[in-house]
């Protein structure tokens, strides 16, 4: 039965055994989390868009979600952060001054960043107001135009001329003039309606009846009644209620421990966690018991939805049984062993026998008199509106705020009694004259431009923090009330004193500021990389006869990754990513081909000196590790990859490259794994003789594949300036001396690695490389994430 229950479990909870990413042209997978009782904040590994690029908008949703969570604002569209509740911190290193360029020109000296950060991402050229951009920090616009809003109890939307009282459905059901108390209570056949559980009803027989009068009037006490619930093996069961007397006083607020496994707390709505229900005793047969001594006769109990809170008070119990033959010995089996079966539950019973299993209804209260403020205050066509708009938009008051854990119980009764009080006082005409449907069209469409639109700051604001501001450089961001600036006098006293600050705030930005290229060195600079990929990506391969196939040859080179560009010399082939080029090295050299032995190498030149070392470092690369390059794929690879799925269990995304023009699926893919070890394997086992493939670990992020094709050799260079010698950027490092940037990266590569080593486990840490601007145009930037975890130690592990 246990297995049963487990396996039922799995299967409300949906979690895929192989989760696909789309092709390259399609938006980001939104991975779901394998294992979600593992509460620690994760990222999400799959952040291949079409484009590789991440907007500044973009970075400023990430940034507000990992400030208030998916309660108050949008998730990101471009990523996933899980368990957003358990980051202690947010701390944003900007790297003013570096781009995209900076971070492969001196890629070596940048072992600790990409090592450790394993989630890369372009970032558009840098505007003149980046830091702003990044926050969501916006010009504010002029009023003008704007139909002004009143804040308080009584806030319109519109114009009174425009609102039509006589079809107004509160108007409809009370009239024009005030009521009283006994108008408001639910009639016998809207509680049908809206399933409220009556007595008389089916599977109601034998239920605790409160005590109640006959005779109630417009006079009879009002309880506000709230309760919570968690998610167990047979459904939902009450964890906490709370109840309320008019003026706010508090009569019952109980924890209760439910009678079943518990599979979800559903702690971000009840705010109950397994710590706080541990020590509990009181059961729900504690519950009803305590609430007909509190209820007078005439009590009308008051709630928001209130058929959810009363049908929670009971519940149904099934309990299989071995087969019988007859009813009779069924009914013996309960009278004589139901003691010993159920030795806590509830003192009163009534039993049902269907399809060999014994039904056992536990008693539950039934109440007559009850006002629900979800149908007190209707709207059009039956719309039931939130209890947090009605608080705002009627009494003037937040309630269930998103900084809170769960919803406070107390404050709900609360509310519902205040509403109901308000109804009293002012009448249907009152509530009518509002307008609740264009009020709660406008807030929707507030809080879909809001969400978008707000800043860091605001967030922050919301929830009474402060955000840290570390700069060497005069900003207009410390003018804003809750940000907290340190002014530094150099980038040494920036590290220096985040070290001691960073660890006090929940948002910190750290700017520190370097020196850009001069902008002729930077194109040279740009040319020179440009140059460097392209030579990496080429090989030569020879010696081959004068008459020799050469569509056979490009047909064997091919198999191993799209040929970008032949050129017979020997054999040129260029290949269009650098694994393709590596894989012909690695498994063609020394092949027997057209009847020659053959050599298949790089050209040695002096950008190529050092390309072994970049390979090795790249295949270390935190980005690429778990992720491999397969080649000589076909059309229906993705579609028998699925049917072989079980042969690769940690599989996490196919990424199928395809044609600019054509969308035509390449011959080749990434597959990304969630460990190395598991990508060794499926490497393994796509190379041997049932599937007949290609392939060698991943070397380039797709970031940089679309970094690469945008450098051109040829700059367009400004009228009146003389073409570069290209020596230049030798001269200029020769100049440099302690300055040279190859020294700068290795510093603050090191310095950022002790920085980071002092961070907390649950900090969420972002290094923005913002991009450059110049005479000969932009380069673009370049982000990494991470949140730390606590198996990292404090001491800095990886040296340089």
């Amino acid at each position: 039965m246990e297995q049963e229950e487990e396996a039922n479990s799995r299967k409300r909870k949906g979690a895929p055994n192989l989760a696909l990413a789309k092709e390259l042209d399609g938006p980001p997978l939104d991975i779901q989390d394998q294992q979600p009782q593992a509460k620690k904040a994760r990222l999400s590994t799959i952040l291949f868009a079409d484009n590789c690029e991440v907007t500044h908008r973009q970075l400023c949703e990430l940034l507000n979600y990992a400030v208030l969570g998916k309660s108050a604002v949008p998730k990101p569209s471009w990523c996933q952060l899980s368990h957003q509740k358990q980051l202690n911190n947010v701390v944003v290193f900007i790297l003013k001054g570096m781009s995209q360029l900076h971070f492969y020109r001196f890629y070596l000296e940048f072992r600790f960043l990409r090592k450790t950060f394993r989630h890369k991402f372009s970032l558009p050229p840098p505007t003149s107001s980046f830091l702003f951009d990044i926050i969501g920090l916006q010009k504010k616009k002029s009023a003008r135009g704007c139909p002004r809003t009143v804040e308080g109890p009584l806030i319109s939307a519109t114009l009174q001329s425009s609102i039509d009282l006589q079809n107004d459905p509160i108007i409809q059901k009370y009239g024009y003039k005030n009521v009283g108390l006994t108008r408001c209570l639910l009639t016998k056949e809207e509680m049908k309606t809206f399933h409220f559980p009556l007595q008389g009803s089916p599977n109601c027989e034998n239920f605790i009846l409160s005590k109640y009068s006959a005779f109630i009037t417009d006079s009879s006490p009002l309880f506000g009644l709230d309760c919570e619930v968690c998610l167990t093996s047979m459904g939902k069961e009450l964890t906490r209620i709370s109840l309320v007397a008019e003026g706010g006083h508090c009569l019952m607020d109980e924890l209760v421990k439910p009678d079943f496994k518990i599979l979800d707390y559903l702690t971000s709505f009840s705010g109950v966690t397994k710590e706080s229900l541990n020590p509990v005793t009181t059961k729900l047969k504690d519950v009803q018991k305590l609430l007909r001594e509190l209820l007078p006769p005439d009590a009308v109990l008051v709630g928001h939805c209130l058929d959810l809170d009363l049908r929670v008070l009971k519940v149904c119990i099934c309990f299989k049984i071995l087969f019988c033959s007859t009813k009779t010995w069924s009914i013996q089996l309960r009278c004589k062993d139901l003691g010993s079966l159920l030795p806590s539950m509830l003192p009163v019973y009534s039993v049902s026998i269907r399809c060999n299993s014994l039904i056992l209804f536990p008693p539950q209260m039934i109440h007559p008199y009850v006002i629900d403020t979800s149908l007190l205050y209707i709207g059009k066509q039956g719309r039931r509106f939130r209890l947090t708009f009605l608080a705002k938009v009627i009494l003037g008051k937040d309630i269930q705020c998103p900084n809170k854990l769960g919803h406070d119980g107390i404050e709900v009764a609360r509310t519902t009694l205040e509403l109901v009080q308000y109804f009293l006082k002012y009448g249907p005409k009152k509530i009518a004259e509002l307008n609740l449907e264009a009020l709660a069209a406008n807030q929707e469409q507030g809080n879909k431009e809001g969400a978008t639109n707000m800043s860091v700051l605001k967030c922050l604001d919301s929830m009474g923090q402060k955000l840290l501001f570390l700069t060497q450089d005069i900003d207009k961001l410390s003018s804003y009330r809750n940000c907290q600036t340190i002014k530094c006098s150099s980038n040494k006293e920036v590290l220096e004193q985040a070290r001691v600050e960073v660890p006090l705030f929940p948002f910190n930005i750290v700017q520190f500021s370097f020196q850009p290229f001069p902008p002729l060195f930077a194109e040279e600079m740009k040319n020179s990389m440009k140059t460097k990929w392209t030579e990496m990506s080429t090989v030569y391969a020879g010696p081959f006869s004068k008459d020799c196939n050469v569509g056979a040859l490009k047909k064997v080179f091919s198999s191993l990754g799209p040929v970008h560009s032949i050129t017979l010399v020997l054999e040129t082939y260029r290949y269009e990513v650098l694994e393709a080029a590596q894989l012909a090295i690695e498994t063609m050299n020394g092949t027997l081909l057209e009847g020659s032995c053959i050599r298949v190498h790089r050209l040695v030149t002096e950008l190529t000196l050092e390309c072994d070392t970049l390979v090795r470092e790249l295949e270390k690369d935190s980005e690429n590790q778990g992720t491999i390059y397969v080649a000589g794929i076909g059309e229906t690879f993705k579609e028998h990859l699925l049917e072989q799925s079980n042969l690769f269990p940690d599989l996490e995304a196919v990424i199928l490259p395809k044609e600019v023009k054509s969308r035509k699926q390449k011959n080749y893919c990434f597959l990304k794994f969630k460990t190395l070890n598991s990508a060794q394997v499926a490497l393994e086992i796509l190379k041997g003789k049932d599937w007949k493939l290609k392939g060698r670990n991943a070397l380039t992020p797709r970031h940089l594949q679309a970094w690469l094709k945008d450098i051109h050799p040829e700059p367009t260079m400004p009228m009146g300036l003389r073409i570069v010698p290209p020596l230049l950027e030798r001269h200029i490092f020769r100049t440099l001396k302690s300055n040279h940037p190859k020294i700068v990266a290795w510093r603050w590569s090191r310095r950022i690695e002790k920085l980071y080593h002092s961070l907390s486990p649950g900090t969420f840490c972002l290094i923005l490389m913002p991009g450059t601007k110049n005479t000969f145009g932009a380069h673009p930037g370049l982000g990494l994430m991470k949140i730390k975890e606590e198996e990292e130690t404090d001491s800095p592990g990886m040296r340089v």
